[in-house]
């Protein structure tokens, strides 16, 4: 009997559906350029994207625009517990909603933005799982519009790293899809040419793959780039143990100057004011050779220097709220209000002359 109903469970299959085409003809749908929005008709891919996120019987997941529902299919033949599909454009809803009434009981629609929406209360609070514990049976699946992908997986690796929004179950996973670029910067090596702040700041708080690269052509209409997937499983203890912002601010700065030696980026950490003897102590204290350029830096390099400037931070609070960026505006406008006000006295020179 067992056998018999997990084989019932295996063979969930969707009752004959229009095709993913015939639905976007039935609500003429078109998509939008400026939302970045590029539908993936091939189930047989689509079928390869949620197989990357693993074993989804009887998960719950949340797939984050669906679209005209290509992924949603698939994640349904899955044979999930339970699907959220969050979407912003109101266009793809009624597509949507032929999905639910085709798997009674497993889908939900929320139509609204990622970005906002309250994540800590999408999935029942019997899930939760400790930290330390092998990760949820929660996931969330999506194929991203370009325009939201890199500041979505930032906003959730801060997530990660507080233990809220999705990550409240605990170490919730993620497939998701990226340019391909942004894809390589994610999973970027010490020495590669994608290597960047993204690679550090994903590579420190996850353990990141690049599962198969879609070429364009998949997509309707065709993007000029190549898209990849990528999975994502958070780590139990981040690689570098520090606040989000704290390794975030120093990270960047690192990067500020990525063809020039590390140094250099380092120094826009400090004010002008003593800046020099500040760097060379931080880059000395952290053991970290000045001459490296920025991408050439290991994971424990960026953590010996994330743990020194805290200790400097602690030492000197004002530090930590100093901006580089700010100085350099303020020094602008004292320069501009020295111009102005020196202009009109030499004119008044000349007239007196």
């Amino acid at each position: 009997c067992l056998m018999a109903v997990s084989g019932k469970a295996a063979a969930f299959r969707l009752p004959p559906l229009p095709t993913v085409g015939e639905i976007i003809k039935l609500f003429r749908l078109k998509a939008q350029k400026q939302l970045s929005q590029n539908f993936l008709l091939d189930l047989r891919l689509t079928d390869k994207i949620v197989k990357q996120a693993g074993e989804l019987r009887n998960a719950h997941v949340c797939e984050v625009g669906p679209g005209p529902g290509g992924i949603t299919r698939s994640i349904l033949s899955a044979g999930v517990e339970q699907l959220l599909l969050i979407e912003k454009d109101a266009r793809f809803i009624p597509g949507l909603q032929i999905l639910s009434e085709a798997a009674p009981g497993k889908v939900r629609i929320v139509h609204g933005d990622i970005l906002t929406y309250k994540m800590e209360k999408a999935f029942p609070k019997h899930l939760k799982k400790n930290w330390e514990d092998e990760p949820p049976d929660i996931h969330i699946i999506g194929n991203l519009p370009f325009s939201v992908s890199t500041p979505l997986i930032i906003k959730w690796l801060e997530n990660v790293s507080g233990k809220d929004g999705p990550f409240i179950y605990g170490r919730t996973q993620m497939t998701l899809t990226f340019q391909k670029e942004v894809a390589e910067r994610l999973t970027a090596n010490p020495g590669g040419k994608q290597r960047s702040r993204l690679s550090i700041m994903a590579q420190h708080l996850c353990t990141v793959e690049k599962c198969f690269v879609i070429p364009g052509q998949a997509f309707v209409p065709k993007p000029e780039v190549d898209v990849a997937v990528v999975h994502f499983t958070p780590l139990v203890q981040p690689k570098i143990q520090q606040p989000f912002q704290l390794v975030e601010k120093v990270v960047q700065s690192v990067f500020q100057f990525r063809r020039k030696y590390c140094f250099r980026g380092i120094a826009t950490l400090f004010p002008e004011s003593g800046r020099l003897e500040r760097t060379e102590q931080l880059m000395k204290t952290a053991n970290v050779d000045p001459t490296l350029r920025p991408y050439q830096l290991s994971m424990s390099q960026f953590r010996n220097l994330c743990d020194t400037y805290r200790k400097m931070c602690d030492e000197d609070p004002s530090l930590f709220v100093y901006n580089y960026r700010e100085e350099l505006r303020q020094k602008k406008m004292r320069r501009n209000s020295f111009k102005s006000t020196s202009q009109p006295e030499q004119t008044e020179e000349e007239n007196q002359l």
